[in-house]
């Protein structure tokens, strides 16, 4: 039986002058989320044509895993601290990989 995984699409923009800063405090997550149980891909991406857009692209093994991230210390302030940097709110989808 082949293992079935969680892909997570998370898109940030930052509110104008604060592109910078959203993009530092996006990569802080990077290397903390990276060491968490069940996840296998963390990956922030920015848009080429506009730069304040940023998304990650995750896969995680599965959702209770995903859900323990959610609830970690480093999201959570990053979750408290986003009405400041965000122009509106996180876009995020969820998948399930099928192939």
């Amino acid at each position: 039986m082949t293992e079935t995984f969680l892909t997570v699409i998370a898109e940030a923009t930052a509110k104008p002058g604060k592109e910078d800063e959203l993009k530092r405090r996006l990569l802080e997550l990077v290397e903390p989320t990276r060491k968490e149980e069940g996840c296998i891909r963390y990956d922030l991406h920015v848009n080429n044509a506009e730069p304040a857009r940023f998304v990650f692209y995750e896969t995680w093994k599965s959702l209770a895993m995903l859900d323990r991230h959610l609830q970690s210390p480093h999201l959570r302030a990053f979750i408290a601290d986003s009405p400041e940097l965000l122009a509106q709110p996180l876009h995020v989808e969820m998948y399930t990989q099928i192939a």
